[in-house]
């Protein structure tokens, strides 16, 4: 490697993360939505974890601030973001994350061939959700009912396995038309979610050229989570790994490459300042945590036993909520919640000392505060599995 490339250390860019990420100490100044904007999208399948991982990184901040943020003054969307999985995004971020993620090419469809549909009847349902969903808020089935109305009984065809049952062929479009920005979720009416229309959100919004969105999200994904690789990204948004390589290249001059550990990663052009002091503070992080989803590599944020009790097999981090040591994954946790009362379990994987003791205290007593209730701490092992 060029004798002229930035060498930069694990311990460094642990703690650059960790102050980007609001992870060293919570922001006295970022709202929920500025806040998910630093992180590139909060993971939201396990909206409470949504809530959690957000509100923790604001100085005073609980769960019903996000929730706020979210379904009154919508500041926050909720939608299919990365990976096809369900975020929380800035609203006002949406032209960009439409703009890159409609132009990205898609990954191999994992549906059988006779439950498929053509790219014509993929654009005529999209479009459909787009229409129906322009000035309501709709449960799933209603969704289901109009849409195959406007399209055709081919469209209901029960065709996709599900859980326990057959889904109607129409609905492997879903989370195409979040990325065509037809489709988020509105507010659950009583225990039933519901669909509407981002433009309802932010009216009249466009998305931003796929090129000039595809390098705005590099940037942004770099300035949070680099020094990373292409391959890093490709993962991270789980889009073909020759493709980000290629839309690296493209970028030569407005990202720069650096060493890690020998091996070329990159960061963005002359952002090769490191955090001045090393990585502190104990932090539990809740189910699929911006932070170790798109943190790598792997070995050093989960190092040794991290990696056996923290991921799993395939690799894919935040299927457990962790605890977090001066940066790395030094633990597992699990909270169950009985009324007002929070029973939080940690599991760290070595003895922790006086000081770490001290912290976890008070890291729990931050937990009860953002979920208001009242947090009861065990140490021991947990037993609950990986979520799904």
């Amino acid at each position: 490697m060029d004798c002229a490339v930035p060498v930069l250390s694990w311990p460094e860019v642990s703690a650059r993360r960790l102050e980007r990420s609001a992870l060293s100490a919570p922001s006295k100044r970022a709202d929920p939505a500025e806040t998910v904007a630093a992180l590139c999208g909060a993971h939201a399948q396990v909206l409470s974890a949504a809530e959690l991982s957000i509100a923790m990184r604001i100085d005073g901040a609980t769960r019903g601030d996000v929730r706020t943020a979210l379904w009154d003054q919508r500041s926050l969307v909720k939608t299919h973001g990365p990976r096809g999985t369900v975020h929380l995004l800035p609203t006002a971020d949406l032209p960009m994350w439409i703009g890159a993620l409609g132009s990205m090419p898609a990954t191999a469809s994992p549906f059988a061939v006779d439950a498929r549909m053509t790219p014509a009847q993929t654009d005529e349902v999209v479009a459909a959700i787009g229409d129906v969903l322009a000035s309501a808020e709709l449960t799933i089935d209603e969704l289901s009912e109009a849409v195959v109305a406007a399209t055709g009984p081919w469209a209901g065809d029960l065709v996709m396995p599900a859980f326990q049952g057959m889904w109607p062929r129409w609905r492997q479009a879903m989370t195409l038309s979040g990325h065509r920005g037809v489709l988020c979720f509105g507010p659950n009416r009583g225990r039933k979610v519901t669909y509407t229309n981002p433009q309802r959100f932010l009216p009249g919004f466009r998305p931003l050229e796929g090129r000039a969105a595809q390098a705005r999200l590099v940037h942004r994904y770099l300035h949070a989570y680099g020094p990373a690789t292409a391959q890093n990204f490709a993962q991270w948004l789980n889009i073909p790994r020759g493709w980000a390589a290629e839309l690296f290249r493209s970028l030569e001059g407005a990202i720069e490459q650096v060493d890690l550990g020998g091996t070329a990663c990159w960061v963005n052009a002359g952002d090769t300042t490191m955090a001045s002091s090393p990585p502190r503070g104990v932090r539990l992080l809740p189910y699929f945590d911006a932070y170790v989803v798109a943190g790598r590599p792997r070995e050093l944020l989960f190092p040794g036993r991290a990696a056996e009790r923290a991921l799993v097999p395939s690799g894919q981090a935040g299927n457990y909520p962790v605890l977090l040591i001066d940066g790395t994954v030094a633990g597992v946790w699990h909270q169950r919640r009985s009324g007002r009362r929070i029973h939080v379990t940690v599991e760290p994987l070595t003895p922790l000392g006086p000081a770490a003791l001290a912290e976890l205290d008070e890291e729990i007593e931050r937990v009860g505060a953002i979920l208001e209730g009242k947090p009861e701490l065990t140490i021991g092992t947990v037993t609950t599995g990986a979520h799904a």
